[in-house]
């Protein structure tokens, strides 16, 4: 197995106005990291949030404290949220089995020691999506499906936005230090998701995307309210959204979407609407 590990520094909004293209994919677009057999993570410094993939196909991956952290092991001073979007596996978290389908999750507490990705079929790989954050106390490990998520159905069809948000990795479903995850799922004829667009200037947020053919794109929507910026993304792709920055999307097809946050307060609802008829 192969497990790489990179750092992206944060930015001030009034340099990110400076930006070209190639400089907003350098520093947000996570891109080719859902890697067969391997582990790839990106740490970013907003809210010290690790954003991470692992795909067992055919060996099992130990997720292992990479340098950076200067930590024992991975999960010595953190939390971790991960959904599987591909095939069937499972995680071994201190010896014990926890079988996670394709759009289930799983929720890890500090200080597990041992973490062990698998997969069923290696023709079919998991493929495991997870985020990481800096906790304070232990939780209990707890499998998650949508039948025990927050279910919330917003937009419609003639808006282009009719869509299902799962919020399976909240403080509804399980007590947590700072992290949420849930799932969004566009349903057929929408494109458009988290519209009206907000900010939480509480917390920062990481979008991962798929559930989008393979042809498709999605337009990613960053920046400040008044100073927008976009970012074209492939499926299986992710992206990293400070504090200050909007982070809404349309794409050519429907998809799904998983969002991750961590930072101030698990309050879902604290974030600070736009009015869409405002945004620049």
């Amino acid at each position: 197995m192969k497990q790489n590990f990179e750092i992206r520094y944060a930015s001030h909004q009034n340099d990110f106005m400076m930006y070209d293209t190639e400089t907003i994919r350098e520093h947000f677009l996570i891109e080719e990291f859902m890697v067969a057999n391997e582990i790839n993570m990106v740490y970013t410094m907003y809210d010290r949030l690790i954003v991470g993939a692992a795909v067992p196909a055919g060996e099992e991956l130990e997720l292992t404290a990479p340098e950076e952290i200067r930590a024992e092991y991975f999960l010595e001073r953190r939390e971790l949220g991960l959904i599987n979007v591909g095939g069937a596996g499972q995680v071994v978290v201190d010896g014990e089995t926890y079988d996670i389908d394709y759009k289930e999750a799983l929720y890890i507490g500090r200080g597990v020691k041992k973490v062990v990705f698998k997969s069923a079929d290696a023709a079919n790989p998991a493929k495991f999506y997870f985020n990481s954050a800096p906790a304070h106390a232990s939780y209990p490990t707890k499998k998650v499906t949508k039948n025990d998520a927050v279910v919330l159905e917003l937009g419609s069809l003639e808006g282009s936005n009719h869509r299902i948000i799962n919020r399976m990795i909240v403080k509804e479903v399980l007590p947590t230090c700072q992290l949420q995850m849930g799932m969004t799922e566009l349903q057929p004829g929408s494109v458009w998701n988290t519209m009206p667009a907000h900010t939480h200037n509480r917390r920062m947020e990481a979008y991962f995307y798929f559930d989008l053919p393979k042809d498709q794109a999605v337009c990613h929507f960053m920046g400040e309210p008044q100073e927008t910026r976009h970012v074209w993304m492939k499926c299986e792709e992710a992206v990293i959204s400070p504090q200050w920055s909007i982070h809404s999307a349309c794409a050519t097809s429907a998809y799904t979407f998983i969002w991750g946050m961590a930072g101030e307060n698990l309050d879902y609802n604290d974030m600070d609407t736009c009015q869409t008829v405002d945004i620049k």
